[in-house]
């Protein structure tokens, strides 16, 4: 297996875990601290969202996107770019210890912005919350920072495992939170000073223990870093030029994720609302997780070989084959995850009642998976040319459409289904962002075959509609939303995967019968892949 293939290798699994673990980190923090109607839970969420926030700006607007290449770049240095990367830790330390000293000052200030309709129990309760979430800011800049220089010098493995230590650290605290204050608890009187120190030094000491694996594995970076406050070296113009497009793409996604938070904080105690949102967020991301990106990313590295090379007939050709081979897989996704929400969502809540809520926000969200998919392929076709400014501009379009339709949502649906609106308008504007962005694409290349890649996806939907029912057939068949699969967690679990599992076999018989051509490329893929496994 070549080096390259190997780090693959090594980065699917760590992500996979990543992903198992995650999940069964957020399943005990959901029986600590509740889910729907939780207003302790949504308290928690706001403030252990912020520092998250500004790490996906620091890490995706900056490091990946930037730093990463000018590592690369100056590691042909005679000095292997110790001098550059001794002064970017400088700067960047410098960075992080003032960004999180002053959110830390303004802790109840960003509370306010995100939940101004929290009242003010609420607010104090998650101003709390946030002073000992906050503190990750630090230490999730510093895991980027490390893990990206690792990345950089082809040292791939820690950075993907390192989040997996951090769950497990998480789970064992939680646990341990229930053992000491109980579970379930998501009225506001409920807390103490002692279990909100819990809670929340439990969160931030997983980023802390996380950031720190990455250090274990310095050493193979082959560099010795000295303090280095002679910046002038660093080039901040140049990477400020290169980030720019990035920047302002990530920054324009945040802030309509704000626009949300504070309309749906709206729902807390009446229904699902900011924690409920984002554990059904958790669900969608998963087949996105483990089926574009394992699948799509390989797909990606040939497309920009062949659009370097300046061969634009071999990349249309790509753009076609990847949406077709990604539909494949996630048009079932899309189907199964519905009609197994309900108990794909008990896994994330206390209730059957609270499943059959959340479940709704999860559909909706389901509604921009497809478009999601396809979106994947399109914006990373304009990266494989290096253009990020057009990127930008379908994006600022899709965070108004965002803002607009989670504005429509507050204005025009009771609280209980707010939520589920505003995540409903986040699909609506995944799909036309999709839409607008392959216009552009076609614009710049061409024909894009995209008429062929719609008449596949149709396929794939007339196959998944029967799969889909027989997946519903199932559900109803262990009692519905009474039945044994909602029941319980564990429950919830095995009745999503049996529902899963039969929506999956009629798909493949389907398109069997259909004599679907992507049937057999999708099955050498799977094929290859155990292989390599």
């Amino acid at each position: 297996m070549s080096n390259l293939g190997r780090a693959s290798l090594v980065i699917g699994a760590g992500t996979m875990v990543s992903r198992v673990t995650g999940v069964l980190r957020n399943i005990v923090l959901v029986a600590a601290i509740g889910s729907v109607s939780s207003r302790a839970g949504d308290a928690f969420a706001v403030a252990n969202q912020l520092p998250n926030n500004i790490y996906a700006i620091i890490s995706t607007g900056i490091l990946t996107a930037v730093i990463v290449p000018q590592i690369v770049k100056v590691s042909a240095d005679p000095d292997g770019g110790r001098a550059f990367i001794s002064k970017l830790f400088t700067l960047g330390t410098v960075v992080l210890l003032s960004t999180t000293a002053l959110a830390m000052v303004l802790a109840p200030f960003l509370v306010q912005l995100y939940a101004d309709r929290f009242d003010a129990d609420q607010l104090a309760l998650a101003t709390a919350f946030a002073y000992w979430c906050l503190p990750q800011i630090f230490f999730y800049g510093l895991y980027a920072l490390v893990g990206e220089t690792l990345n950089a010098r082809r040292v791939y493995g820690p950075f993907t495992w390192a989040p997996i230590v951090n769950n497990v650290v998480s789970i064992a605290g939680f646990l341990l939170f229930i053992l000491l204050f109980g579970s379930d608890l998501g009225a506001v009187a409920e807390w103490t000073t002692e279990s909100i120190a819990w809670l929340g030094a439990t969160a931030t000491l997983g980023i802390i223990v996380q950031a720190g694996v990455l250090l274990l594995f310095w050493r193979r970076t082959g560099i010795v870093i000295r303090p280095d406050f002679r910046w002038r070296g660093v080039g901040l113009n140049h990477i400020g030029r290169l980030a720019g497009w990035t920047f302002l793409m990530v920054v324009a996604g945040q802030l309509a994720g704000l626009m949300q938070t504070r309309i749906v904080s709206a729902a807390s105690g009446e229904g699902a609302s900011v924690f409920a949102m984002q554990n059904a967020w958790l669900i969608f991301m998963l087949p996105y997780s483990i089926i574009v990106l394992s699948i799509g990313t390989p797909y990606f590295t040939q497309l920009s070989e062949h659009a370097v090379a300046g061969r634009d007939d071999e990349v249309r050709a790509d753009i076609g084959r990847s949406i077709r081979i990604l539909g494949l897989f996630i048009v079932i996704a899309t189907f199964a995850l519905a009609v197994a929400s309900v108990p794909a969502s008990r896994i994330f809540t206390n209730s059957a009642e609270h499943a059959v809520e959340a479940a709704t926000v999860l559909v909706c969200f389901l509604v921009g998976l497809i478009p999601l998919a396809v979106l994947f392929v399109v914006q990373r076709s304009f990266y494989a040319y290096g253009d990020t400014r057009t990127p930008f501009f379908f994006t600022l379009f899709q965070c108004v459409l965002v803002v607009l339709t989670a504005l429509i949502a507050a204005w025009t649906l009771p609280v209980e289904q707010l939520t589920a609106g505003v995540a409903l308008g986040q699909s609506i504007a995944s799909l036309l962002q999709a839409i607008v962005a392959s216009w552009l694409l076609h614009r710049r290349l061409g024909d894009l075959g995209m008429r062929q890649s719609l008449f596949a996806l149709g396929r794939f939907t007339l196959a998944a509609i029967p799969a889909g029912a027989a997946g519903w057939l199932t559900f109803l068949l262990m009692g519905g939303a009474d039945g044994w699969a909602v029941a319980d967690k564990l429950t919830g679990a095995v009745g999503t995967v049996i529902i899963g599992g039969v929506s999956l076999l009629v798909y493949a018989a389907v398109l069997a019968l259909l004599r679907a051509p992507e049937l057999q490329v999708a099955t050498d893929l799977v094929r290859r892949v155990l292989k390599r496994g």
